[in-house]
């Protein structure tokens, strides 16, 4: 049975077949329907092909450049290529863990971004598209609980992916190379397990940074009822920031582009921890979801679904 399906079952026929939160307290109720909508969002976002296709991607990466960096090492190389790639990069010979940060510096600056832009942009208008939004509305649901909890999807999405990404550098990393003490950008050594519990909290600092794109992607999404042309909006715009942030001419304006500190997480391997441009870094992100959320809510709550 689709969303749609069950979400016309829910309302019953001529009254006599009600939701299962009938006869609870209205906030309970209000709960439930939540906490449901929210299940039934995850459990079809994570069984479309799609968005298995996408994290499937992502696990690649992590074990490509693990096997480049090894092939290179065996053919005597120092691991490193030429000097250019993610800075983790020549780390990676001595202690696999650098996988998991290289592979994140890797796919920060388009992957990462470009599979939530790609599910984010989907949310709304993919629905719209497939004629089930209309459905999802009359469930009961109501459009701004409906429209956070698209929001909440996503964001679960972001922590999925970079998860995805940390996984299978770790693995790949702990079967190539050799795992031990990490040697910090700061030139302090600390423990494997400390290592670990660092690599967890720049997992967490990268799925943070991929908020703000998940609400521009939320936002875009609720101005079309085409999901294949919000995801392209939503992917191009993310190019034309990335582009401008790397131009010196407009220095000015980029402290306020939402990529600009994404490798700030980087800072979380000195020690003690830069706070300064994570700080910054998790304010934009916060800034853009107050004010793209916002949006998305004024657009969705006054568009007219004939979907």
């Amino acid at each position: 049975m689709s969303r749609a399906e069950a979400a016309a079952a829910t309302s019953g026929a001529g009254g006599t077949a009600g939701p299962p939160w009938a006869v609870a307290p209205r906030g309970e109720k209000g709960r439930l329907r939540t906490s449901g909508l929210l299940r039934s969002e995850l459990l079809t976002m994570f069984r479309r092909w799609r968005t298995v296709a996408l994290l499937g991607v992502l696990a690649v990466i992590p074990v490509l450049v693990g096997i480049a960096v090894k092939i290179e090492t065996a053919d005597g190389g120092s691991g490193g290529g030429d000097g250019g790639g993610p800075a983790f990069i020549s780390q990676i010979t001595n202690n696999g863990l650098f996988l998991v940060f290289t592979s994140l510096a890797a796919t920060l600056p388009f992957f990462l971004p470009m599979t939530v832009g790609v599910v984010a942009g989907d949310s709304v208008a993919g629905e719209a598209n497939a004629g089930t939004l209309r459905y999802l509305l009359v469930a009961p649901s109501g459009r701004t609980r409906l429209l956070l909890v698209k929001y909440a999807g996503t964001v679960v999405f972001c922590f999925a992916a970079t998860l995805v990404v940390t996984a299978a550098a770790l693995a790949t990393g702990a079967v190539l190379f050799p795992l031990g003490e990490v040697t910090l950008l700061s030139g302090t050594t600390v423990p494997l397990s400390e290592g670990l519990l660092r690599a967890v909290a720049i997992a967490v600092a990268v799925s943070v940074s991929l908020t703000g794109v998940a609400a521009l992607g939320l936002f875009i999404s609720t101005l079309t009822n085409s999901g294949i042309a919000a995801m392209a909006a939503t992917v191009g715009l993310l190019l034309m920031v990335q582009i401008v942030d790397t131009v010196p001419q407009l220095h000015a304006v980029q402290p306020y582009l939402f990529p600009h500190y994404w490798l700030s997480f980087a800072d979380v391997l000195r020690d003690p921890v830069y706070w300064d441009e994570l700080v910054k870094n998790f304010g934009l992100q916060a800034l853009y979801t107050a004010v793209f959320g916002s949006a998305a809510w004024a657009r969705f709550t006054t568009r007219d679904v004939t979907a």
